[in-house]
């Protein structure tokens, strides 16, 4: 007789599980779903579960990547790779096109992700997508801990908490009306740590931005930033030589890098588990411009 304890699922199993299950409630719930892929470990896990939850069969969603202009050749590099290997069709909306054509206008700070919320609103609605999978986590920051795992937004891509269904066990609500999407966030019950010890186990390639290597950056409001040709650095700002790591990524003038010699998935790992301060509260440029940054962009249609 098998012993009970045989059927109880692992920790890793159970969010695997989860999550796929809401990949294939969407499958069967909306007509144009699509994930957002940036090339960032979350995304990247996010396709890798993806992939699973349809195999043998190709995954039926198209990608979408909101760029910057100022991502990480590295992040861009991996990205076109990996479309590439599972025959993917990949959407790309970018933000210099808006700044060239005078829809939208260059920060003075210099970074551009809080530009991303026009160009992915709008390429929502011209590809009439009504699913739109995400790669935030509720331990990510206060804004997304708060946030359903199938979230509303109306006809202009806006998130209203004050809207939020309840979601009592696996159940989910995905009615919406026209013109209306709704955000899926299949990582929602995930931490940093379960994420990389995901990796680790399935043997998930990374870009190597992930792990410590030797770079050129400046300091700046606390965070080490990479010298490059995005605006950085100003007059003043010193350049120096360091031995670094990305705990997460967006684009080169609102990442913060950390000091680290962790050049493998097991020091990385060792590494987080030590960690006191979330990745975005350490690393992110654009979640500190104020207290409630990162829920007013979630209003407007961000991420």
């Amino acid at each position: 007789m098998t012993p009970p304890e045989a059927f109880v699922l692992s920790h890793l199993d159970a969010l695997e599980s989860e999550a796929v299950h809401i990949f294939r409630e969407v499958a069967g719930e909306f007509e144009r779903p699509v994930i957002l892929f940036s090339g960032g470990k979350d995304s990247i896990v996010m396709l890798h579960l993806a992939l699973k939850a349809f195999a043998p069969a190709p995954v039926p969603f198209s990608l979408l990547h909101v760029d910057t202009g100022h991502n990480f050749p590295e992040v861009l590099e991996y990205r076109d790779r990996v479309v590439a290997a599972h025959g993917l069709r990949l959407h790309v909306a970018s933000v210099q096109d808006y700044i060239d054509r005078g829809v939208l206008r260059e920060r003075s700070d210099g970074t551009r992700n809080p530009l991303q919320t026009v160009p992915l609103t709008e390429k929502i609605q011209a590809e009439r997508f009504d699913a739109v999978f995400g790669g935030g986590r509720r331990d990510e920051e206060k804004a997304r801990a708060k946030e359903r795992v199938f979230s509303l937004r109306d006809e202009f891509s806006q998130w209203d908490p004050r809207r939020q269904r309840p979601e009592l066990w696996n159940l989910y609500n995905g009615r919406h009306a026209p013109g209306e999407h709704v955000r899926v966030f299949p990582l929602s019950n995930w931490t940093e740590l379960d994420v990389w010890q995901y990796i680790a186990r399935e043997g998930i390639d990374l870009p190597q931005i992930y792990f410590a290597h030797y770079r050129e950056v400046f300091s700046r409001n606390g965070m080490w930033l990479t010298a490059g040709d995005w605006g950085g650095p100003k007059a003043g700002e010193a350049v120096e030589k360091r031995q670094v790591r990305y705990r997460t990524v967006g684009d080169m003038s609102c990442t913060g890098a950390v000091d680290s010699d962790a050049v493998t998935l097991e020091q990385v790992i060792t590494e987080i588990a030590a960690s006191r301060v979330t990745e975005r509260g350490a690393t992110r440029a654009d979640d500190k411009l104020s207290e409630a940054a990162m829920e007013d962009r979630k209003r407007e249609g961000y991420f």
